[in-house]
């Protein structure tokens, strides 16, 4: 297994909010990270669609996880600021959340997240998309 999935499966282990949502760590490359997080009452709103809270949640950890591959060892990372525009309501089958890096620098990481609804069918449409600024700071654990 690569060093990155490693050490980002480790960090997402520990994700609380992660685990009570139900969501799954899928794939972890140098800049980028995937995430699932399947239809449940725990995600819904009172429409019982996905709630946005939900989606800004996975894609936050996304794009986080994203960063987190390129920060130094020894480093974590911190969301300081992220803006995401939702695209459409979903229910049923669950989202995936893609994070890439679109720069890493010394003091801010930027990333991107797309998330997307896949049906029961495997089809595929867009759900939202978020900009993300990320602070590495040090370890603490």
């Amino acid at each position: 297994m690569q060093p990155e999935f490693l050490r980002v499966q480790a960090s997402f282990e520990r994700q609380g909010m992660m685990r009570h949502l139900g969501a799954r760590l899928l794939r972890v490359e140098p800049g980028l990270c995937e995430l699932a997080l399947p239809y449940s009452d725990r995600v819904t709103q009172q429409q019982d669609g996905f709630h946005g809270g939900a989606m800004g949640a996975l894609a936050d950890i996304a794009g986080g996880y994203a960063g987190l591959t390129m920060a130094p060892e020894g480093m974590e990372v911190t969301t300081a600021e992220y803006k995401i525009n939702f695209l459409a309501a979903f229910q049923g089958g669950e989202l995936r959340a893609t994070g890439r890096v679109v720069k890493a620098g010394r003091r801010i990481i930027v990333t991107t997240a797309e998330v997307v609804h896949i049906d029961a069918d495997g089809k595929q449409s867009s759900c939202a998309v978020m900009q993300q600024t990320l602070v590495p700071v040090p370890q603490t654990y």
